[in-house]
């Protein structure tokens, strides 16, 4: 039923909190949370910086218009990298005892500014994976269906023998329209749930 396991970084594999961002850039423009939480959203550049149509330095200068900052860019772009707080709680052990059974993958949204962060320092964690595809390299992000096909294009596995987990319902059900079999994870002991329902058992431990 299942020949690989495909899995989100941010919210599963790594915990991230956009809320740190926020604080970083207020402490360095000396303003109020509220005021850059009320300015800052997902937007369309958001997105295109995601699939990497817009590099780090354009979407700066987006920022620095839409959050009202006089910010440079490399104390944007420090703050933006502090919302990856560290590894979930018990996924590393999990990742470890699942490469032995199946082949792993991630997929992530993400940018170059992140990518170039996030893939030394957690070198470690992210080490059980064969591959990990972001959207920034692939021109597809989550929920899209042809990013979720193109990933499982380059797995080299059917879209309907993978087993996908992320931790936004939107990206799940893009999954699924994909014909990946995906759940919504926002724990290990949810991910394992999940392939317990699939017919893969761990045992207790890890």
């Amino acid at each position: 039923m299942v020949d690989a396991l495909l899995f989100d970084l941010g919210g599963v594999v790594i915990d991230i909190d956009f809320g740190r961002a926020l604080r970083a850039w207020a402490d360095a423009a000396r303003v109020p949370v509220p005021q850059i939480a009320e300015r800052f959203c997902f937007d369309a550049p958001y997105e295109a910086h995601e699939r990497g149509e817009i590099g780090p330095d354009e979407y700066c200068a987006h920022l620095r218009a839409a959050l009202g900052l006089p910010l440079a860019d490399d104390e944007l772009l420090a703050g933006w990298n502090r919302i990856f707080v560290g590894p979930v709680p018990g996924m590393q052990g999990l990742l470890e005892r699942l490469r032995h059974r199946y082949p792993l993958y991630a997929f992530s949204n993400t940018n170059h500014a992140h990518l170039g962060y996030w893939q030394p320092r957690y070198a470690s964690l992210l080490s059980p994976f064969s591959a990990v595809y972001c959207s920034c390299e692939i021109g597809a992000r989550k929920p899209e269906v042809e990013a979720f096909l193109e990933v499982a294009r380059r797995m080299g596995v059917s879209p309907g023998r993978i087993a996908f987990f992320d931790d936004h319902s939107a990206n799940v059900l893009g999954a699924r329209k994909a014909g990946l079999l995906a759940h919504e994870a926002h724990s290990v002991a949810q991910v394992r749930e999940a392939l317990s329902q699939w017919g893969i058992r761990l045992g207790e431990a890890g």
